[in-house]
């Protein structure tokens, strides 16, 4: 699927004329009609200011809207660099058949370019987020179908493990309503993805000390629910290692009953008093053991 989009996008750039956009309208581009792979080098380069890259994908998104074909197909595979490891992060350790996840990547991408605020700042990074969520729903469905009893050992932990990879325990806050969208993706993109502090700061508008004090509060926040998640983990397991055992019957201090009674002889109920090794009967008894 991925291979069909980038071989689509490579059809784009190729020949005597490739789809290009003008760069005389977007600041920060070449002064000049610029073909979309040389588009991509220059948007996913360090040095690139987030306000070029939302600018670049303003016009493919409005292009992508208006006339479809030729601009979705730009769209999908100017993303290539970002839909691919979200792709690769959801399959990783899933054995089962990865197509359909993908598929929902795509898809959710496809899906946020129709309705995408082109007048908020990380425009890029929104559309990840909107093909992470349709990916991770797309997995959890997988995982919660049945499985085959020999692959049962082959799941991996759902995202609300604590001990998942960092994008499931974000998702699983931002399902359980601890952070919003935006909060789970300025941890991911910045914690665990290539944006800075400083260009999440650009992005959001805001001063460097504010999208930091953002920041700190989610993972604040994230840190409660995920304390609270491991204390009630614990809480169980405290209950059912504290379980009381049966108790035990005494065991009986009597000794055990001879040969001759186990095989069904009838034991009086009163013993006889036994004789005195004195009397002469009982030494004449002992003797005739002999």
């Amino acid at each position: 699927m991925f291979d069909t989009a980038r071989t689509a996008f490579a059809w784009l750039v190729t020949g005597p004329h490739p789809v290009a956009l003008d760069g005389r309208r977007i600041s920060g581009l070449p002064p000049r009609l610029v073909p979309l792979d040389e588009v991509g080098r220059l948007t996913v380069a360090k040095g690139c200011p987030q306000q070029t890259r939302d600018a670049v994908w303003t016009a493919l998104v409005t292009r992508s809207r208006a006339e479809g074909g030729t601009w979705t197909v730009a769209c999908v595979g100017l993303a290539l660099p970002v839909l691919l490891p979200v792709a690769a992060k959801l399959t990783n350790r899933f054995r089962g058949e990865v197509h359909d996840i993908h598929a929902a990547v795509l898809t959710g991408f496809l899906e946020a370019l129709l309705d995408v605020d082109l007048t908020r700042p990380a425009i890029l990074v929104r559309l990840r987020w909107a093909a992470y969520r349709a990916g991770h729903r797309a997995l959890r469905e997988a995982l919660d179908a049945a499985a085959p009893v020999a692959d049962l050992g082959a799941r991996p932990p759902g995202p609300e493990h604590a001990g998942g990879h960092p994008d499931f325990v974000l998702l699983a806050a931002v399902d359980a309503g601890v952070l919003t969208a935006a909060e789970a993706a300025l941890i991911g993109d910045t914690r665990f993805g290539e944006l800075s502090l400083a260009e999440a700061a650009q992005a959001r508008g805001q001063t460097y000390k504010a999208t930091q004090q953002a920041r700190h509060r989610a993972e604040r926040k994230l840190a409660e629910y995920l304390h609270a998640l491991s204390g009630s983990d614990l809480a169980t397991r405290r209950n059912v290692a504290g379980k009381p055992e049966k108790t035990r019957r005494p065991v009986s201090p009597r000794p055990p009953k001879s040969g001759v009674g186990d095989r069904g002889t009838r034991v009086p109920a009163r013993p006889r008093p036994s004789r005195s090794t004195s009397e002469p009967g009982a030494v004449q008894e002992a003797s005739s053991c002999d």
